[in-house]
């Protein structure tokens, strides 16, 4: 009972930071439009009306909404991978990006830049795959999966599809500035199109865990998931392939982002326990809040690359976290 009322106030408690959020990143941006022209600006696209202020009109709905809810979907998306990664590996520090998800995705994305290919998201979409098949491949024994193997598996992808990026920067001239940019996210291109596309995805994310939150449960307690017929090794495969390819498709879309799937369902852990019912709920909408807060730190702060706020903001509080546990 405790625990549930515990969930609910931390539930209301981060959806109105997460509307608070929402409703800034409206407001803010390089035109500078005051709260009356935003609200006219609503209420005459929410109406149907036409012949208002065009300028406004365009900014509020063309750019500054999709790019809010881009940036919420795609941290939810995030975090609730996140917390499946942690409970399906045992292994606190695993995140959407174990399985070498983001550099499959940097890569094909850095190959596009380099070469003037023209087509960004889906190379790195395919990266992504690649890259998942290859740790797939190479982190199976047989027929059993082994987690630590997984993990050494996508940790050894990663190093080498990072030397590739290495490569590709030094054969890109003018079009590294750009790779890096990639490299550390970005919502400068968010439209409708993203917004919905990474609406699906966190839905997929948050309904993959959801789906199967009670043998989660079995599994992160560390017993013995077959003495409760619950068939482990097909469980792992389901949940680990559907998490990393959602991860694949939000990292196609924004680039690589850091420390958000990583940090939020450990705290969300720490705070409410390992229910992943509960878990995943909140670290959607924790996810959210933190990705929209962090986008929108970054635009204050003259558009820097949304990875680099979110490795500023989550680095310091998981070292924070780390520290309290030991």
């Amino acid at each position: 009972m405790r625990r549930s009322r515990l969930f609910l106030l931390l539930l209301i408690l981060v959806g109105s930071i997460l509307a608070l959020s929402l409703g800034l990143s409206v407001l803010v941006g390089d035109l500078k439009l005051s709260p009356e022209e935003v609200a006219q600006a609503l209420k005459a696209r929410l109406a149907g009306q036409t012949g208002g202020d065009a300028v406004a009109d365009a900014v509020v709905w063309q750019v500054r909404i999709p790019r809010a809810l881009a940036a919420a979907f795609v941290g939810a998306a995030l975090s609730c991978c996140g917390a499946v990664f942690q409970g399906l590996l045992l292994n606190p520090l695993a995140e959407p990006y174990t399985m070498g998800v983001a550099s499959g995705a940097a890569f094909g994305a850095a190959l596009s830049i380099t070469f003037g290919l023209g087509a960004i998201t889906p190379l790195a979409f395919a990266g992504s795959l690649l890259s998942l098949g290859l740790v797939w491949l190479l982190g199976r024994r047989t027929d059993f999966i082994e987690p630590t193997r997984l993990i050494l598996a996508g940790v050894i992808v990663s190093s080498i599809l990072s030397a590739g990026i290495t490569l590709l920067q030094v054969l890109a001239g003018q079009q590294v500035a750009a790779i890096v940019l990639w490299l550390l996210g970005s919502f400068t291109r968010a439209d409708w199109a993203m917004a919905r596309w990474t609406f699906l995805a966190s839905l997929a994310a948050l309904f993959l865990g959801l789906s199967r939150h009670r043998e989660l449960d079995i599994i992160a307690s560390g017993g013995r998931a077959a003495a409760f017929g619950v068939d482990e090794e097909r469980l792992r495969l389901f949940l680990l392939a559907g998490a990393s390819l959602v991860t694949a498709a939000v990292v196609s879309a924004c680039g690589v982002i850091g420390f958000v799937g990583l940090v939020v369902p450990h705290l969300v852990r720490l705070l409410l326990g390992p229910s992943h019912g509960r878990l995943l709920v909140l670290s959607w909408f924790g996810g959210a809040a933190l990705m929209v807060g962090a986008d929108l730190t970054a635009r204050l702060l003259g558009e820097l690359p949304i990875g680099v706020v979110t490795a500023l903001v989550g680095g310091p509080v998981f070292c924070l976290l780390l520290w309290r546990r030991c």
